[in-house]
This record gives C-alpha cells, sequence and structure tokens, in this order.
C-alpha cells in the first residue's frame, strides 16, 4: 500500500513510517522542513514537502496514496484552540480528497478531555467543558468520513506516550523538577496517567489503516492509569530532588502548560480496542521506561 504520513518525521510519526516500511509498505512523509525532508529519506520513505497550512500540498499527498494515516499537530500550546482548528482543516481536506475511494484514512486524537475520575473507554465522548474540548471537532469529522466512503478511523493516544526520544509531558515534568528543585504532584497526586511506548502505538496505527472498519474509534493505551505521585517520585528519586505537592490553582505557575493536565484524573482503557483488533501492548511501561535513565540524560 502507498501510505501518505504526516508527521512522518516526529516522535510518534517516524515510529509509525519504520512500522510501515518493516510491514512491506510504500511511505511517503509530509516535510515542512529540510530536517524532516533529510529524515524521512533517511528512512527509507519519500518526501512530500508541505505543511498542515498547506491544503493543497494535503490534497496532493493524499490524492497519490492507497491510505493516509495522520499524526500532525502543531504542539505550540500558547495557541491551543488555533492550532486544533488548523487540525481540523487538515483532517477534513485529506477527507475530502479520499471521499467516495474506500481508502483507509487514520486520525489521531488524545484521551485527555474525556470523562474523570473513572477509567474512560473507546464508546466516551470528550467532557464539554474540557479544554481539551477544542480538539473533538477532528475526531467527529474523521469518523463522520465513514458515510463518505472513507474508511476512517481514530486512534485515541493516551497522556504519555513514551520512549526515547520523548519531548511530551514526561520531559515536562522532569524540566520542571530540575528548574524548581522539587518533583512536584498536584493535591494528593492520586490522578492517574494513562501511557503507552511509542512502538506499541505505531503498531496499532497500522492495525487500523490495514483492516479498521469505518467509523472506528480505538485506545492506543499500555497503562491505564499511573498516580502522577508515583511518577513525581520516581523523577525525584532520579534528579536527587525532593517530592512536593502543589495546588491545583498553584500548578500552572509551577508546570506551564503542562499544568492544565496535571491534575487531571483520566484513566483510560484499551479493553474493547485489543478485543476488536487483536492488538495489545507488548513494550516496557512508562514506569520501567523511566527507569531505563534515558529520560534524565542532559542534551
Amino acid at each position: 500500500m502507498r501510505v501518505f504520513v504526516t508527521g512522518a518525521s516526529g516522535f510518534i510519526g517516524s515510529a509509525v513510517v519504520r512500522e510501515l516500511l518493516d510491514a512491506g509498505h510504500t511511505v511517503t512523509g509530509l516535510a515542512r522542513s529540510d530536517a524532516s525532508a533529510e529524515a524521512l529519506t533517511a528512512a527509507g520513505a519519500a518526501v512530500h514537502r508541505g505543511s498542515l497550512d498547506d491544503l493543497d500540498s494535503l490534497r496532493g499527498g493524499a490524492a497519490e496514496a492507497d491510505g493516509v494515516c495522520h499524526l500532525a499537530f502543531v504542539h505550540d500550546f500558547s495557541d491551543f484552540a488555533a492550532n486544533c482548528a488548523t487540525d481540523l482543516r487538515a483532517v477534513e481536506t485529506i477527507g475530502e480528497a479520499l471521499a467516495g475511494t474506500d481508502k483507509p484514512f487514520v486520525v489521531t486524537s488524545g484521551t485527555p478531555g474525556l470523562p474523570q475520575g473513572r477509567v474512560a473507554t473507546e464508546e466516551d465522548r470528550v467532557d464539554p467543558e474540557s479544554f481539551a474540548a477544542v480538539r473533538q471537532p477532528s475526531e467527529i469529522a474523521a469518523v463522520a468520513l465513514a458515510e463518505r466512503g472513507v474508511r476512517s478511523s481514530v486512534i485515541r493516544l493516551p497522556r504519555s506516550v513514551h520512549g526515547a526520544g520523548d519531548r511530551g509531558f514526561v520531559p515536562m515534568l522532569i524540566t520542571a523538577a530540575r528548574e524548581k528543585g522539587v518533583s512536584a504532584y498536584v493535591g494528593d497526586g492520586a490522578n492517574r496517567w494513562p501511557a503507552v511506548h511509542r512502538l506499541d502505538a505505531a503498531r496499532l496505527y497500522r492495525w487500523a489503516l490495514e483492516s479498521a472498519p469505518a467509523g472506528a474509534q480505538y485506545h492506543a493505551v499500555g497503562d491505564e492509569g499511573l498516580p502522577l505521585r508515583e511518577i513525581a517520585e520516581v523523577v525525584a528519586r532520579r534528579l536527587d530532588v525532593p517530592t512536593e505537592s502543589v495546588t491545583p490553582e498553584a500548578a500552572l505557575d509551577h508546570f506551564g502548560f503542562l499544568g492544565l493536565v496535571a491534575s487531571l484524573d483520566c484513566p483510560a482503557s484499551s479493553t474493547q480496542t485489543q478485543k476488536q483488533t487483536g492488538w495489545e501492548p507488548a513494550e516496557v511501561g512508562l514506569m520501567a521506561d523511566l527507569e531505563t535513565g534515558h529520560y534524565f540524560e542532559e542534551v
């Protein structure tokens, strides 16, 4: 299959590209920069120059492919709503190019914003009061494409997608601990973070591309919910700093953008996904990954 991948040189996207190439697919990755293009070429993928704002490039890449995996997202959290709007336009543009073809289109969403205080399932919808609700339109648009002749599916990623090279929320925790001299958690730290290894997530993307029925929604979740305090304690031990509780009101000041999600109790299950797909996590969990030490290597 000729697969067009957005976000192909990113932390998760590069793992998806490797997974697809190893399975015998031909991959073309969207590249905004020379560095991204060089990384794709080195991986064995073809390069399609463009960006999420270049809708013509998205149309062209999708039209020439047998299927699309959309992982790109603008990770500038200073204007999260605008970035979500950009993502929605990208999903709609690619979907329009694929309409009526029955080609697969795998779209990335997330578990942050699902109902709090219990283990969320694939059937749950984003809490409209959550800050993450602004990303839900992309998920809704992707599922709706099933009615327009697109074999669309959605993969929700958990709060932490971990592994060597992670630049997400766990590195933010570690950076804050280094800068503040304490490894913090919010309140009693019992709020739970779901997680998955990037290589496990990549395998689910390939399965969805190859086999998912139209309109399906999956959770790429390995650890259902790790208490934030336990994560903070590992960080404290590795950095040789104390742990400290901060109030929800002080979380934004302490963690920066991460403060918006640090106090959320949003565990998530992949039980339905595993039953429907046969996929199951095979890599180490987040706590074991933290103990390998790569998170604490200063560059």
